[in-house]
């Protein structure tokens, strides 16, 4: 009996040496505290940006055949630029249809029906002629667009005589002025509803591939364009070519309005060229016409 009592006792004895399971301890991961910093506009920068940017732009035109007038204004910085943008005689060309189409839905004070709405697409996304020359009649002629100009601000925008609406003379700063209208509407002029206006940059924005060149030169990979082109021979001048582009360009930190309009062009493939660098310059280095300078937050604020 005592052999059994120190077995039971050496048991126990050994039970009760034996180590709790030790339960690791939860490590939280350090806090990362954000790094306050202020920013400021680089202005001494900025100038010198834009500086070295207008020149290098005027070289370019210098060095180009015929005439040569741009604008850009980005609606997010506020940055402008341009050369010869009040410039009101070129021609517009095709680039008059996008006026067309804004002042017949002006005149309407509602939608365009099924046929109008028709048109205006073929108008806009193919560049169609003969649907041009249709709204053109429909909205009135160059009595009735000289009217919308007016009331839309486009003080250097004179219609085609007659039926030529292609022959409608304007500036840059005027296109951009349109284009401004579009994204931004205007007081005073009634019946160019949002939904109106959203149309019209639509169908800007669904311009056929192969006529989609131009001021889109200026866009970056994943923005949106919505532009006209209009493009003609000029027989009785020297046979030479019109080329001009207008658009928007839209994208994180930029809402570019861009018109670049050429003259005296030695063919179209010469003024879609010129558009194009032009375009890319501004498009590529617009951001540094705006650069900032960072400084850490004060440490010890005053009250």
């Amino acid at each position: 009996m005592k052999r059994m009592a120190w077995i039971g006792l050496a048991l126990v004895t050994g039970c009760g040496a034996e180590r709790a399971p030790v339960v690791p301890a939860v490590v939280k991961p350090p806090v990362k505290v954000a790094r306050c910093v202020l920013k400021f506009p680089d202005r001494r920068a900025g100038a010198a940006a834009r500086a070295r940017l207008e020149r290098d732009l005027a070289r370019y035109a210098a060095d180009r055949p015929g005439r040569i007038v741009y604008g850009a204004l980005d609606l997010a910085s506020g940055i402008r630029l341009g050369h010869g943008e009040h410039d009101h005689e070129l021609i517009t060309a095709s680039g008059a249809k996008v006026d067309i189409v804004a002042a017949l839905l002006q005149r309407r004070t509602g939608r365009l029906d099924e046929e109008e709405l028709d048109l205006a697409t073929r108008m806009i996304k193919e560049s169609d002629n003969r649907a041009a020359d249709a709204l053109w009649s429909r909205v009135g002629g160059s009595g009735a667009m000289s009217a919308f100009y007016r009331k839309a601000g486009l003080r250097e925008t004179t219609p085609g005589p007659g039926i030529y609406w292609g022959g409608t003379k304007s500036s840059p700063a005027d296109r951009i002025r349109l284009l401004k209208v579009l994204v931004k509407g205007v007081k005073g002029v009634k019946g160019l509803s949002a939904a109106d206006r959203r149309l019209v940059l639509g169908l800007m924005g669904q311009v056929m591939r192969e006529q989609a060149w131009g001021v889109s030169a200026a866009a970056r990979r994943g923005d949106r364009v919505a532009l006209k082109n209009g493009w003609t021979p000029r027989p009785f001048i020297h046979n030479t070519w019109a080329v001009t582009s207008y658009g928007r360009i839209l994208g994180p930190g930029r809402d570019l309005l861009l018109s670049v309009q050429t003259d005296q062009q030695p063919g179209h493939g010469a003024g879609v060229q010129t558009i194009e660098r032009l375009a890319r310059m501004i498009g590529t280095r617009l951001d540094d016409l705006s650069p900032t300078i960072e400084r850490p937050c004060p440490t010890n604020p005053i009250p």
